[in-house]
């Protein structure tokens, strides 16, 4: 995943409990534990990366998602979600692009072709259908 360009990362490191929402800028790596919605602004290039052995409860919008931990809640990645080996998501998965390593599990569904709004909730991208001729 390319670098965000700045380089302001956060880290929640192991044995590290947080309660409540997090909202952030540039990177968060998570590799303890936050029971609380993790969020940055769609329209930024936030990266969010939970290790192997790190867990969310909550639900997590980043435009850009690692997980190789756990997480009980609905994902919504914007622009790139990445599911490794030991990735464990009890949610429904929301995301533009997806890949997804040999091992990961997924338990809810996978909705591809979501588009985040300015106000932060998801909404399905319109297709609009083109005339190919004219019947008069």
């Amino acid at each position: 995943m390319a670098n965000s360009g700045n380089n302001n990362t956060t880290l929640i490191a192991r044995q590290t409990e947080v309660s409540g929402d997090l909202h952030f800028r540039g990177n968060l790596v998570i590799e303890g534990k936050v029971k609380g919605n993790v969020s940055a602004h769609s329209d930024s290039d936030a990266r969010l990366q939970i290790v192997d052995g790190g867990m969310v409860e909550g639900e997590i919008r980043v435009p850009h998602v690692v997980i190789n931990g756990n997480v009980k809640g609905d994902v919504y990645a914007v622009r790139h979600l990445e599911l490794s080996s030991k990735a464990m998501v009890e949610g429904n998965v929301h995301y533009k692009l997806i890949e997804m390593v040999k091992g990961a599990q997924v338990n809810g569904s996978l909705v591809s072709n979501i588009d985040i709004d300015g106000t932060g909730e998801p909404r399905m991208l319109e297709y609009v259908e083109e005339a190919v001729g004219e019947s008069d």
